[in-house]
């Protein structure tokens, strides 16, 4: 062990030594320490004990507030009798027994001025004077009170609640519990009368989302049992915001119980809620109540732009809503059929259309039908009106080119063989065209344009060759044959090899030979 710690023992083992020595000499008892409050009352207990041959003469209470600063508020002598000399004690102490061996004192209507050093003081003989002294703490129960400050929602922090512990003995603590994003601060004031006020603030940066915030405040304090708790919410001001609500997407025509409501997020309390229309009044089927909108009947004076304004005492804010009027109710077989019609896709005349509008979201089915209607109609009237023109045209140009229908009756097929004439006055070449391609079975039929019984081949044998059994001799105008010809030769069936052959043969067809028209091109 070294030299050092043994000093210590030695100096440690003395004092306690001296300690007790003291507390066995201590013939006068008292209290070490007392607690009250204003307003209330205090016994200072004092007794001499195992005086033996110690005589008594007199005993006084003494009062030091400030150390070394003594007061005489209360002396007792066994002739004498009681004495208070102190005037800020007169009227307030008083001896609870008239004794020496007891002389103990009571304190009325306690101030917090009152707190100090109480010593209880024997005049003895032959020892002298022997003291004992008691401590009186006043504690004061703090005034509390907590409070939330209102603020306007702005950018810069500012002091939201205050919490405070007034004239408090010994000082109080407060502290704050919430989930809100700031901070406080503490202020501590001594009173002249020995408490101290304690203040606290707590700040942040107000935004219309901190509104009705939970904040609590939490004072402790000694003389309390458990912590005051002050509860609040935070007041944050803002002018109005505006939504619009109570549509469904099914107003009908003929619907009676339609509504728009206008709510609104402000604080203060909106004081004037307003409804008009863009195009001017409202309607004459609506009605207002307060914050509602009511159509009695829902028609075509309805399907426009209302505006909902909201005014509180920092402003005022509004709100549009574009209401659409449908034709059938959207839980309706009809509704239901138009909302499909709607959907299908767009037709090539309006696809560049939709192609521009494939970004844009689908629109509601409470589209007008009828200015669908009219935009399909019109459509198709230019549709129509377009392949008339072009059907027209188209007609025209044919008949300019000679590939319209024939303009006249054909005559009926006659019998091959006969001594009709054949058709061979001239004509201009565009009309003396006539087909000239034989037939290949006797037995065909022909079939005039306005006649419903067939027209037959009637050849019978002794009749010459068959219309369809070759050519018949082409015949100048002279009416001669050609040279080095035999009038009685048969020409090899006819196989022209191109289409001026064609047009060529066309020209030279008898009238008794039969004959099927060219064909027609609708």
């Amino acid at each position: 062990m070294s030299d050092f710690t043994m000093i210590n023992c030695c100096l440690i083992l003395g004092a306690c030594l001296l300690s007790s020595q003291v507390v066995w000499s201590q013939r006068v008892r008292v209290e070490y320490e007392v607690t009250s409050s204003p307003n209330g009352s205090v016994n200072l207990r004092c007794e001499f004990t195992n005086s033996g041959s110690t005589k008594l003469t007199q005993v006084s209470w003494m009062f030091e507030r400030v150390e070394g600063d003594r007061h005489n508020i209360a002396v007792f002598h066994p002739i004498y009798g009681a004495s208070f000399p102190n005037k800020d004690f007169v009227g307030r102490v008083q001896f609870t027994q008239s004794s020496l061996e007891n002389p103990s004192i009571r304190i009325d209507k306690l101030r917090m001025s009152d707190a100090g050093r109480y010593i209880c003081e024997y005049a003895t003989y032959p020892s002298g004077n022997e003291q004992g002294t008691t401590t009186l703490i006043m504690l004061a129960k703090p005034k509390n009170s907590a409070t939330a400050i209102p603020v306007q929602a702005g950018s810069s922090e500012v002091v939201v609640a205050r919490c405070e512990a007034a004239q408090g003995k010994p000082e109080a603590t407060i502290s704050w519990i919430t989930a809100i994003a700031g901070r406080y601060n503490h202020t501590s004031v001594p009173e002249m009368d020995g408490t101290v006020t304690v203040k606290s603030e707590y700040r942040m940066i107000p935004t219309p989302a901190e509104n009705g915030k939970d904040i609590t405040c939490l004072v402790n304090q000694k003389t309390q049992n458990e912590p005051k708790t002050f509860h609040l919410k935070l007041v944050v001001e803002y002018p109005p915001t505006v939504r619009i609500e109570g549509y469904d997407n099914n107003w009908y025509m003929g619907r009676t119980d339609a509504v728009l409501i206008c709510e609104a997020d402000a604080n203060p309390e909106p004081t004037n809620v307003t409804w008009t229309a863009v195009s001017g009044q409202l309607p004459p089927s609506v009605s207002v109540d307060q914050n509602r909108l009511l159509v009695r009947k829902v028609d075509e004076t309805v399907n426009t732009t209302f505006v909902c304004e909201v005014k509180n005492s920092l402003g005022s804010a509004k709100k549009e809503f574009s209401a659409t009027v449908i034709e059938f109710s959207l839980k309706s077989p009809l509704g239901i059929q138009v909302v499909n019609e709607r959907m299908e896709m767009p037709t090539s005349a309006s696809w560049e259309h939709t192609r521009a509008t494939a970004d844009q979201p689908l629109p509601k089915v409470t589209s007008a039908g009828p200015v669908i209607g009219g935009i399909i109609a019109a459509v198709m009237i230019l549709c129509l009106i377009g392949a008339g023109v072009a059907m027209y045209h188209k007609r025209r140009q044919r008949t300019e080119n000679g590939e319209g229908p024939p303009k006249h009756k054909p005559p009926p097929p006659m019998k091959s063989g006969s001594s009709t004439e054949m058709l061979n006055k001239p004509q201009d070449k565009a009309t003396a065209i006539t087909e000239t391609q034989p037939l290949s079975n006797p037995e065909t039929y022909y079939y005039e344009t306005n006649s419903g019984e067939p027209v037959t081949d009637l050849d019978d044998d002794n009749m010459g060759p068959p219309a369809n059994g070759g050519t018949p001799h082409v015949w100048d105008g002279s009416g001669h044959p050609p040279d080095n010809e035999s009038t009685t030769e048969t020409l090899p069936p006819y196989a022209p090899a191109d289409q001026n052959d064609i047009e060529a043969s066309h020209a030279n067809i008898a009238r008794e030979e039969s004959f099927v028209s060219q064909p027609m091109l609708v």
